[in-house]
């Protein structure tokens, strides 16, 4: 826990402009850095605040490059449910980042090997991650990295628990619509980020989020292995801590 730093915030609204505040500092600091970017509801405010934040002139996107944590297997990137697709519209298509500088994993990929190293080719190319952006799941996955026996560490498939599709159902018309694999960036490739900042909301995670930074390191607990990283940050509302 020597390198992990928790920041404790009022209200979902307050976590995102904390987080904006790392992601503003990095991009002044290195205009054309690398993020890593996750999906979800839990980093919804802090996309809203990048967006005014580069509509005020306070950051530009224009040399910015992003890689997307994970994407659902055998969705299009136009799937109404894609990652792809939920970047684009809660993001990318409201900041000046120019399309070729942001990947997400292909979920119509034919040959996946291929499809994962050249997703982890593409980002040593850039020179790494600078900035990786993530949330945590009920049972402590980060990306689609689920509770195993190992830590994975490329970028690979994986096939998704019950949890995980239930939690992911209230986007679909019903749970035999979800998916039940994904591509996901293995904990590897998000360990390998110079600096994490990890954004938690709601009474739900509290439980799994003292697990994740105050138990054992665990590939059961995939989010513990953030403790061993130099340079976390957590950034939390109130609810999210009612262990306190």
């Amino acid at each position: 826990m020597l390198h992990v730093r928790m920041i404790k915030a009022k209200n979902p609204e307050e976590v995102g402009k904390i987080a904006a505040d790392q992601f503003e500092a990095l991009i002044h600091s290195k205009p054309a850095c690398v993020i890593g970017l996750a999906t979800g509801s839990t980093p919804l405010p802090l996309y809203r605040e990048l967006i005014e934040r580069e509509r005020a002139g306070k950051i530009d996107f224009t040399r910015v490059r992003s890689a997307n944590l994970d994407e659902y297997k055998g969705l299009a990137p136009d799937h109404p449910q894609s990652y792809r697709r939920f970047m684009q519209e809660n993001l990318f298509d409201h900041i000046s980042i120019r399309p070729e500088n942001t990947i997400v994993p292909d979920g119509l990929a034919e040959d996946v090997d291929a499809m994962c190293r050249g997703y982890e080719e593409k980002i040593e190319n850039w020179g790494g991650v600078d900035l990786q952006l993530l949330g945590i799941g009920h049972d402590g996955h980060i990306g689609f990295n689920e509770p195993e026996d190992h830590f994975p560490v490329m970028t690979h498939e994986v096939a998704l628990t019950e949890m995980t599709r239930e939690a992911n159902k209230r986007f679909f018309d019903s749970i035999d619509e979800v998916p039940t694999a994904a591509f996901t960036m293995g904990i590897g490739t998000v360990m390998a980020a110079k600096k994490i900042v990890m954004v938690v909301t709601g009474k739900d995670k509290a439980d799994i989020l003292y697990k994740s930074f105050f138990g054992p390191v665990t590939p059961e607990v995939p989010a513990s292995i953030l403790q061993m990283h130099p340079d976390v940050t957590v950034i939390f509302d109130e609810a999210a801590c009612s262990w306190e």
